[in-house]
């Protein structure tokens, strides 16, 4: 398998933060029901994917309308991650490597100030989402500079957690931050949390990760 690294989630986030409104309301399919390990089905496209993700996050922050971020949150297509790529046909061909069938992705808060994200992307097999996973977490340590754990206690097996508490201007990430990459059987899961303006801290924004990571996981079959 052909190993790169991806900079989708770290490059989606910067979009959300310079976004310039947001919006309470779920436009996206899936509703407020939770659904569990034992009762979710494995999704067949992207509008089922959506029907898995997390529809609030534990700070209460609003929901950022999918077109409010640029590029557009919601449904992506192989194409559309390759496309945050310097080169999009390499990074088509990489993709299709680690067998990437599609993703989705939500945000909560305000923009330019504490942000919650959530993407799930789903593969043909277990080993190309941690692949995936894997190479997203080592991304966003070289970029952020951050402490890198991998497995660590407050998260479950197969998580990788980056935590920023002073980040570097140049990231345009405006607070203290954590990060969160995960492998789930065919799934990858990245949760970020930035904790800007007074009262942002490394523990706020770990404990927002921690949660919000439970609770999909514990959405997703497999």
């Amino acid at each position: 398998m052909t190993s790169r690294r991806h900079a989708r989630p770290v490059a989606t986030l910067f979009a959300v933060l310079t976004a310039v409104a947001c919006s309470a309301g779920s436009q996206d399919a899936g509703g407020s029901g939770a659904s569990t390990a034992a009762t979710a089905r494995t999704p067949e496209n992207a509008r089922d994917l959506a029907a898995l993700l997390v529809t609030e996050v534990p700070s209460g922050l609003a929901r950022v309308a999918d077109s409010d971020v640029d590029p557009p949150a919601g449904e992506k297509s192989l194409a559309d991650v390759a496309g945050y790529a310097d080169d999009p046909g390499y990074e088509r061909d990489v993709l299709e490597d680690y067998g990437y069938r599609y993703g989705w992705e939500r945000f909560w808060g305000t923009p330019g100030g504490t942000v919650t994200s959530v993407f799930v992307d789903q593969f043909d097999d277990a080993p190309g989402a941690a692949a995936y996973a894997e190479d997203l977490a080592g991304d966003g340590a070289d970029y952020y500079a951050g402490m890198l754990r991998h497995d660590p206690a407050v998260l479950p097996d197969g998580c990788r957690l980056l935590t920023v508490e002073r980040p570097d201007p140049d990231s345009r990430v405006t607070g203290p931050a954590a990060f969160a990459w995960c492998a789930h059987g065919t799934f990858s899961v990245a949760v970020s949390a930035v904790t800007g303006g007074e009262g942002g801290s490394v523990e706020a924004a770990t404990e927002e990760v921690t949660a919000v990571v439970t609770e999909q996981l514990d959405r997703l079959p497999g």
